[in-house]
């Protein structure tokens, strides 16, 4: 098992069946169905919305501190399990404040799991672009409470109609208070979202950005800026992004010299966690131990975590 990084992860997206329906039978919170697999029969999508629908109508039932904790904890173990050394998670505060839930409580459930796991842990704060740029100042500023308690913001939620640049000032604004800046980009959106997140947003690091490759001078750009790009696989065939695993144009991007590594963005959803990213690549698409050993040391060059830890961690991988 290969030592890996992972930093395209939303903690919300780790939420399994059972623990759904645990997390409702103890706040109380009606769902359609206990049964697992029907609820398992709703994890088959047609795009983003489809699925955005969906995780959206479970998070009610994450109402305290307690879940919070319980749901991060869970995914550490497992990601430990997967051999993941550093994690820089994703969580989206719009959906819990609009839930009723304190942000002190989602702040503490979650980076509260962060002090009883071997693995090495980060929050980015998340805004949904669909609620604009608005809200997502809002929700910046409600925040800056507790900024010592997440290392930077992304951009999430459907691509198609948000573009990144109504968000340049709250990205401006992060900024200005020592965040890192991630974005999602090149999902749904063309070619021309992902040169958005770099210019207009100043981002740092794109999530997914795997239809770069249909602009040869971005491409370009990607490979001589070595701009990391968070690519999830089982994501991208889960939400129809990709037809099949084989089609992926993750093999193109590493032969392209793109700074790419693998994720599982919301693995219950999407069908396995990092590790089953890395067996499907392997199995499906035929990639050699010598490209997952790269696409594992680029993890580590592309997290936030501190240069002597990015070493020590590369050195694990084989090769």
């Amino acid at each position: 098992m290969l030592p890996t990084a992972e930093l395209h992860l939303h903690i919300e997206g780790t939420l399994e069946p059972e623990m759904l329906v645990e997390l409702a039978a103890r706040n109380g919170v009606a769902l359609a169905t206990s049964d697992l697999d029907e609820l398992r029969a709703k994890y088959d999508f047609s795009d983003l919305q489809s699925f955005l629908d969906l995780y959206y109508a479970n998070l009610p039932v994450l109402r305290t501190d307690q879940d919070f904790y319980d749901l991060t904890s869970a995914y550490l173990a497992r990601a430990e399990r997967a051999g993941v050394r550093r994690a820089e998670i994703f969580f989206d505060p719009q959906v819990h404040l609009g839930n009723g839930v304190p942000l002190g409580a989602v702040f503490e459930g979650i980076t509260g799991a962060f002090q009883n796991s071997p693995v090495s842990t980060d929050l980015i704060l998340c805004f949904l672009r669909d609620l604009g740029p608005g809200a997502a100042a809002e929700t910046l500023r409600k925040a800056l409470p507790f900024r010592e308690r997440f290392i930077g913001v992304g951009l999430d939620s459907a691509e198609v109609g948000h573009p990144p640049a109504p968000f340049a000032e709250v990205y401006q604004q992060a900024a200005a208070e020592g965040l890192h800046r991630v974005a999602h980009a090149g999902e749904e959106g063309g070619p021309e979202y992902v040169r958005d997140a770099l210019d207009v947003l100043g981002a740092e690091r794109i999530d997914h950005g795997i239809r770069a490759v249909e602009d040869p001078e971005l491409v370009a750009r990607l490979r001589d800026e070595q701009v990391p790009l968070t690519v999830c696989p089982l994501s991208n065939v889960a939400l129809r992004v990709v037809d099949r695993l084989a089609d992926h144009v993750l093999p193109a991007m590493l032969r392209e010299g793109l700074l790419v590594c693998v994720n599982s963005d919301d693995p219950a959803y999407f069908g396995g966690y990092v590790d089953d990213n890395f067996a499907a690549l392997r199995g499906d698409l035929g990639m050699t131990d010598e490209q997952l050993a790269l696409l594992a040391r680029n993890s580590f060059d592309a997290c936030f975590a501190p240069d002597e830890e990015k070493a020590a961690w590369k050195a694990e991988v084989p090769g």
